[in-house]
Formats: structure tokens, sequence, C-alpha cells
């Protein structure tokens, strides 16, 4: 279908969008979007300001008659995440999104979107470009590498903004505001093996599960898909144990804040059990389809015949890592008791890959609550230390308490209830919001978090509701206007 989301309203926003999807910007690779923002904050005429990691800041002064009112920053990334089907041919770093109008939502050919964050961050260039709004002082905030490892929130320096109130342009459901989130801490596993030669008489097999749904580790966490590391390495377990079946490789996953919706293996078996070892496959996946043909219709589960490979994984670590696969949690561990509905403690284990001599296994931790993600933490270093590998965590940032007293809340809700006659939701979210990291630095700021409606994050069927762009525009101009 021909690409005409640039002629959708409102027309500012979606003509800086539409420019977005055709400048590649995944996590660590935004230079060409910074530039893009720069050139646009310079030709206005604006105060531009750009730190040492990439962050950008432009300054809009407030509309005449307005300039005392209290200065406002409006916050949103700059990176995407590269995701894309196992079949689509797409490189991040170099090819445009392949964006297309279906059934009132915008989707990608493929590939993500990039509406997370790209339509934050559009919305900030309309505001900053459009000539007809009321509102005070306005700074809007780039930051950069969010997804990976939220390197321009943590890399800010105190002094640079000079507003009183943030609104965070990162959610993902209109008619929400946003006033708190999770924090998270990286989990890092390794085990560390030698090479044996491939038994005697044994064939290799690829292994294949894929058709996944996969998403936000923290939005969609709480929707009962299925991990493909875990899905896989049940299988393996079962081969291992009664087929005698080796291990070689693993590629599993991609990104620790993505549900891993793929995962590969290359395994060797005697060659007298390959029908049983055929017929295993077919009964896991009658099994796996059981359990999760409601969420994972396109779920599938291969074996096919490959070249035998030159050696397999020693024994003993091989079985330690099937086994320490196999009992790591994933998931939601624990739902709040404060706020129903809200996932309070999860695990995503994202990553299992073979590298050289090593296997690297990676996930991510997300929490409200401290105590429980330290508990977590330990937990991981338990199993996985148990089972001789090397665990250490990092990447750690924040959550972001609610306050329920907050003036831009009150003033919001306020704004929603007179032009839409309705109360808008009060929510935290269970993902990494660059608010609790940007509190830490600016705690005299009054936050919120607000956006359009966007489904699937983080996998190639994200989607951003047309019409609730709409309605967000409106409500964010309402609201600047109010302040």
């Amino acid at each position: 279908m021909e690409n005409t989301i640039a002629n959708l309203e409102p027309k500012l926003l979606w003509k800086h969008f539409n420019a977005l999807t055709a400048i590649p910007r995944p996590s660590k690779k935004e230079r060409a979007a910074v530039t893009y923002v720069q050139d646009f904050g310079h030709k206005l005429g604006l105060e531009v300001v750009t730190d040492g990691v990439g962050n950008v800041v432009i300054r809009k002064p407030a509309a005449p008659g307005h300039e005392s009112r209290p200065g406002v920053i409006l916050q949103a990334h700059l990176d995407m995440v590269p995701q894309k089907n196992s079949g689509k041919v797409h490189d991040f770093e170099k090819d445009p999104i392949e964006t297309f109008i279906e059934d009132g939502w915008v989707k990608a050919k493929g590939t993500t979107l990039g509406a997370d964050n790209g339509i934050g961050v559009a919305a900030i260039l309309a505001v900053l470009e459009s000539d007809n709004l009321m509102h005070g002082p306005i700074e809007g905030l780039f930051t950069v590498d969010e997804e990976t490892g939220m390197t321009g929130a943590n890399n800010l320096q105190p002094g640079v903004l000079r507003g009183d109130i943030l609104i965070n342009l990162d959610s993902e459901d209109e008619g929400e505001l946003y006033v708190g989130c999770a924090g998270g801490t990286n989990a890092n596993v390794v085990f560390s093996f030698h090479e044996n030669p491939v038994p005697k008489g044994h064939k290799g097999f690829k292994l294949a599960l894929v058709g996944l749904k996969g998403g936000h580790s923290g939005m969609d966490i709480n929707m009962g898909r299925g991990n493909a590391n875990k899905l896989l390495f049940r299988f393996i377990k079962y081969a291992v144990a009664n087929l005698g079946a080796r291990l070689s490789s693993v590629d599993g996953g991609s990104l620790r804040n993505a549900i891993p919706r793929e995962a590969f293996a290359v395994v060797t078996i005697p060659a007298d059990q390959t029908q049983n070892f055929m017929d295993a496959v077919e009964d896991f996946l009658d099994i796996y389809r059981s359990e999760f043909g409601n969420v994972e219709p396109d779920l599938n589960l291969t074996a096919d015949e490959t070249t035998i490979p030159s050696l397999v994984m020693e024994e003993v670590v091989q079985d330690d890592l099937i086994n320490a696969i196999q009992a790591c949690p994933n998931g939601v561990i624990r739902m709040s008791t404060e706020m129903e509905g809200l996932v309070e403690t999860s695990l995503n284990l994202a990553i299992v890959k073979t590298d050289n001599r090593e296997v690297k296994v990676m996930a991510l931790l997300r929490s409200s609550v401290d105590s429980a993600k330290d508990d977590l933490e330990s937990s991981l270093e338990s199993l996985f230390g148990l089972a001789g590998a090397e665990v250490w965590f990092d990447g750690h940032y924040p959550g972001w308490k609610p306050n329920l007293e907050s003036s831009i809340l009150q003033t919001m809700q306020k704004v929603y209830r007179e032009k839409w006659n309705r109360t808008p939701e009060i929510k935290a979210i269970h993902a990494g919001l660059e608010c609790g990291i940007l509190g830490n630095v600016y705690p005299n700021w009054d936050m919120i978090s607000c956006g359009p409606t966007i489904r699937y994050p983080h996998s190639p069927d994200e989607k951003v509701n047309i019409d609730s762009v709409g309605l967000f525009w409106q409500f964010l101009t309402a609201t600047l206007s109010e302040v």
C-alpha cells in the first residue's frame, strides 16, 4: 500500500514522524537522528544545546504574554528497537522503515515501526515548529540510547535544563497518565566450556523455534506469550536425556528488553534415533500449540538435517546450561498489591548465545520495589552460580515513585475532563521510563508521562493507532496552554 502517513492529521506531527522513518536510528546508532533534530532547531532559529553523549536540548521562548509561566520540558528518546521477522531483508543501520496504513493503524513491513518513541519525538518537533500554540517557555529534550542502556538519561548533567515540569512522551495508551515506573537491572551470565569431538555415528540437525510474537519485556510481559529460549531448551533437555542428543551451538533472542521471538540451535543425535527425534519434535510442537495456541497461533518448531558440526559442547557444561535455563524464572514474578493490574516484578530471559567457547545468557530484571529486584538478583546468582557460571549485574536504573499530589497531574486531569468529559486513568508502568533516572538528576521536577496508543512495541507487529495520535496531540497542546 502506498505510504501516505505524511498526509495524516495532525500534519506537523506526522510530517516529522514520516521523516524519522527514513532515518536509521537503532540504539547507539542515532547520529543521523541527532543531526536531524539539531538542524531542525537551527533552521527555526532556536537555541540548540548538545551534550557529550548526544542528548539534544532545543529551547523555544514562551508565547507573547506567557513569559511568567513555569517552564515545561517535553522529553522523548531518539533511538528505536531494531527487530525484524526472520525472512525480512533489512539493515537497520542503512535502510528506511517501510510504513503502511491498515484499519486505522500505521504499521511497518516486517520490522519494528519506531513509533516507540518516534511519535513522541515528532510531537515535540511539531510543538517547537508550530506558530499558533499558547505556552510558557518550552524545552525539547531528546535523549539517546534509551532502549539498550539509557545512556542519554544516565549522562544528563544537572543545570542543563531550566524548566520545572517534565512531560515524558513515551507512554503507549491514549487516555492514561503515568505517574510511576519500574526500575531495572541487567543480568549477565557466562558458561565457559571445552569442545569435544562429535560422537561417532551422530547426525547434525538445526532446531528452530520461531513464529512467536515477542514484544516489550515490560509492557507485554503479563500477556502470557511464549519465550523462545525457554521453549527451545525445554525440548533440548528432553532430546539430551532421552535420545542422546549433544548440543553444539545456540542462538536465541537478540535484545534484553524484547521477549525473544526466535531461537535456534545445532545439535547432534545418534543416527539410529533420527525417527524418534523427528517424532519428538512433532510431539513437542503439539504440546506447545496446546499450551500457547490462543496467544501464539504462529508458533513453530522444526528440525532440519544439516552439516555435522565440527565439535560439541563438553557434556558436563552442556547439562548444567540446559538445567539452569530450564530452571530459570521467566515472565511475571509478582503482581503489585498496591495498584491493581500492575506487574511488580518480572524477568525476561532474553538472550542465550554461544560465542567461541562460551555461552552468554542475558536477562532483564524489572521491579517497582527495589528489595524485590535485589531478591531476584540473588536468586539468579544462586541458580547460575550453582550451575558453575560466572554471574554479574550492571545497568541498574531506578524506578519512579508515584506522586498523586502532583500539580501537573491535577492540571492534565482537568484538561482531559474538560475536553472529553471523562477522567483519564492514572497508572504506573512496568517498564523503564527515563523519568526515574531524570528525576534523580533534577529532583525538583514535577513529572508525568503520556502518549498515543501503541501496540506490540519492540516487535515487528508494532503499530500506532492514528486516531489516538490526534487525541494525544490535542491533549498535549491543550495542556501546554493550561500550565
